[in-house]
């Protein structure tokens, strides 16, 4: 039996194209571990918290980001629990004063402004909104760098099986132009450019 031409060529393109599916986001992505294997869980279960207990806003309204090593500090100047994860971070940070190198999800490209007061306090949005369920999660997920632009994998959302599904919203610009329309707010480029 004589195999048809095209057969090989079909095969090996459909040989190249997987291998490329599944090597592209290892290519164009760079993987990091957050210095410190950070529980929200535990924090919003146990302790209490609240997100903007730790993730609050300045006087002047602008969102202060990442928490300093002071607002950690504040509770665990000695450790409040039993586990080697938390003595560790009082070793390695708290007690040196060593602020930890945290890799931040959400960094927006420099041209564009956002409030997070805005949408919060007026808006009425909550955290998980934007930022997904962080506060159901036991340890931080690895952060993914676009090693070409230099931002977070989270801005364009998270991949379901590298397919173009996300579970979470992302934090591009179509996902905010959505959120608008769906209630109903129209704006200017400039609103949200600089």
């Amino acid at each position: 039996m004589k195999i048809p031409g095209f057969l090989p060529f079909a095969v090996g393109a459909l040989a190249a194209l997987a291998a490329g599916w599944a090597a592209f986001p290892h290519a164009i992505y760079k993987t990091e571990r957050q210095p410190v294997d950070f529980s929200h869980k535990v924090h919003a279960d146990k302790a209490g918290q609240k997100c903007d207990d730790c993730h609050s806003f300045r006087a002047d309204g602008t969102f202060a980001g990442i928490p300093s090593l002071d607002k950690c500090a504040g509770c665990h100047a000695a450790p409040m629990g039993t586990t080697a994860a938390e003595k560790s971070f009082i070793d390695q940070y708290v007690t040196p004063n060593h602020e930890p190198q945290w890799f931040d999800y959400a960094r927006q490209p420099q041209n564009v402004w956002f409030s997070h007061t805005t949408h919060v306090k007026l808006g009425g949005l909550k955290c998980e909104s934007c930022h997904g369920a962080m506060g159901d999660s036991d340890s931080l997920r690895p952060y993914q760098e676009d090693r070409i632009s230099g931002y977070s994998r989270d801005i364009w959302g998270r991949p379901v099986v590298r397919a173009a599904f996300r579970t979470e919203g992302g934090m591009k610009m179509d996902d905010c132009v959505a959120c608008h329309r769906q209630r109903g707010f129209t704006h200017s480029c400039l609103d949200c450019h600089k």
